[in-house]
């Protein structure tokens, strides 16, 4: 009966457990679905439940006072709340910054037509008025608050392009940014949006009219870079010069003193093997002088053997032997320390004559590396005065063709001024041989006429005439209308003058002497092909 009871005991707390489980998974559900939590850059935006908001109202006179009313929208930013999911909707707003991009199209004070890049940073501002007045507009419409940044941004830039010159955008850009976010922040208040920033990234145009404003100043800075890079090379030859001059006279030491070892070194080395063959000759002297008292002794002891005959004539002999060999060895010594002596003096001789040829190799060095320096000093000097030559030649006859030509035209625009008249007959004159020749190409073009009739006054010869010169006056009648003026009657007055003018100038002539030959008078200049 015990276990019985203790088994029913541990079923009812096991079911207990069981239920306390369930009820806490649904207590879990529960707050789930009804405890909503805003993240850090998020707001929650309840409907259905009322907020008191606290509103300012300003008085006609100026004043300001604060006045509490109830919004039938609640408001959380970064917090939580519990949402009835029954009478209640939720919404999360998200306050995180946008960036929008913009490229318009505008108009400048000077009538130049501008691309304007621009970048803007925006956001839902995180005060509760801000946050229900964007939940009111873009609640359901998250990606309307780029579209509509945009059109505020273009239309408050077209309208501050078209009060400025294209040099006061391009220097005062963000005084330029700042006056279209002012414009615009009242208007994106409105709307709930904060504008954190505005920058022009680009001003461009599509007929090369900023281009051409930084023109001079680039050509200006290019003619200063390459003047000073003229300079700058100008500097480095001369720097190259000095430093080939200091590199010869630096080679010339330098022979000189390598010139001054070596000869010290052969007369060091002369006086060496001079040294060594002396001692050389005296070692040999010496071991010849032990190997003949080493002679001397053995013969001693054979004398002893020997009787005493015999013993005199080996002393007798003996003697002259080492006498004869003293004498050999006193004359090898000699003939050896005779011939060091000589290979001495000849390898002073060689020293003194290198010394001799170092010295002249290094003054014809110093001597070579002056006289280039020199040349290359006037070389130098002679390319930088032609250069300067060249360029003032240059300068002055792209000034005096500039003055000649300013003469010219000055010249024929003052006798177009003072004579009009002359000079619209002498330029209609010189048209007309094209004109007649324009006139005439009608009849080139016809093959061959026959004329059939006689020679009244209706036959063909006359009809044709009167064709051509019903034509040549049409055509003077044209150059009229067209000009005012009358070609029949410029060249039958320049004929008149003509005529007359040789007339007299032939009265005028002096007549010719009987004794002296004269030389017949010029010829009178060919009319022009017009006359």
């Amino acid at each position: 009966m015990e276990i019985a009871g203790i088994v029913g005991i541990l079923v009812i707390v096991g079911i207990a457990v069981a239920v306390a489980v369930v009820l806490l998974l649904v207590l879990l559900l529960f707050a789930r679905s009804w405890i909503k939590v805003a993240r850090a850059d998020e707001a929650l935006v309840i409907s259905g439940r009322k907020q008191k908001v606290q509103r300012t109202v300003i008085a006609a006179d100026g004043t300001t006072r604060g006045e509490t009313e109830e919004s039938p929208v609640t408001v959380i930013v970064n917090g939580k709340s519990l949402v009835n999911p029954i009478t209640q909707r939720h919404e999360i707003i998200s306050l995180r910054s946008r960036q929008v991009s913009l490229n318009a199209e505008a108009q400048s004070l000077d009538s130049v037509t501008l691309n304007v890049d621009g970048v803007a940073i925006v956001k839902i501002g995180s005060d509760p008025l801000y946050v229900r007045r964007a939940a009111e507009r873009f609640a359901s419409q998250d990606k309307a608050i780029e579209q509509f940044t945009t059109e505020q941004l273009e239309g408050a830039l077209r309208g501050i392009v078209a009060t400025l010159s294209v040099v006061e955008l391009m220097r005062e850009r963000k005084k330029f940014s700042d006056q279209i976010a002012a414009d615009v922040s009242q208007e994106l208040a409105e709307q709930g949006l904060i504008l954190d920033s505005f920058q022009i990234k680009g001003i461009t145009d599509k007929v090369g009219y900023i281009q051409s404003l930084g023109a001079p100043e680039i050509q200006a800075k290019r003619q200063a870079a390459e003047i000073s890079q003229t300079n700058a090379d100008r500097a480095i030859n001369q720097k190259n010069i000095a430093n080939q001059e200091a590199n010869l006279v630096e080679q010339t030491a330098l022979d000189t003193n390598t010139a001054n070892a070596n000869a010290g070194i052969g007369r060091a080395r002369a006086e060496a093997e001079q040294a060594e063959n002396l001692a050389r000759e005296q070692a040999q002297q010496a071991v010849l002088q032990q190997q003949a008292e080493n002679r001397q002794a053995q013969l001693d002891a054979d004398v002893k053997r020997v009787a005493d005959a015999q013993r005199y004539e080996a002393e007798t002999r003996a003697q002259a032997e080492l006498y004869t060999r003293e004498r050999s060895a006193e004359a090898a010594a000699i003939e050896q320390v005779k011939q060091a002596e000589a290979r001495t003096r000849i390898a002073e001789q060689q020293a003194q004559a290198d010394r001799a040829k170092a010295d002249g190799e290094a003054a014809a060095a110093i001597a070579r590396a002056t006289g280039e320096a020199d040349a290359l000093r006037a070389q130098a000097e002679a390319e930088s005065e032609a250069r300067r030559l060249r360029a003032n030649a240059e300068a002055d006859a792209i000034r005096a063709e500039g003055e000649a030509r300013a003469a010219a035209v000055e010249a024929e625009a003052k006798a177009i001024a003072s004579n009009q008249d002359a000079f619209l007959s002498q330029r209609v004159l010189d048209t007309l041989p094209s004109i007649m020749a324009e006139f005439s190409k009608g009849y080139a073009a016809i093959g061959s006429v026959s004329i059939i009739g006689g020679s009244s006054d209706d036959g063909a010869s006359n009809v044709v005439g009167a064709d051509s010169a019903k034509a040549l006056k049409s055509v003077f009648d044209s150059v009229s209308a067209a000009t005012g003026l009358d070609l029949a009657s410029i060249i039958q007055g320049q004929a008149v003058g003509r005529g007359i003018g040789e007339g007299v100038a032939a009265a005028a002539a002096p007549a010719p002497r009987q004794s002296t030959p004269t030389s017949p008078p010029p010829p009178a200049p060919p009319a022009p092909a017009a006359e």
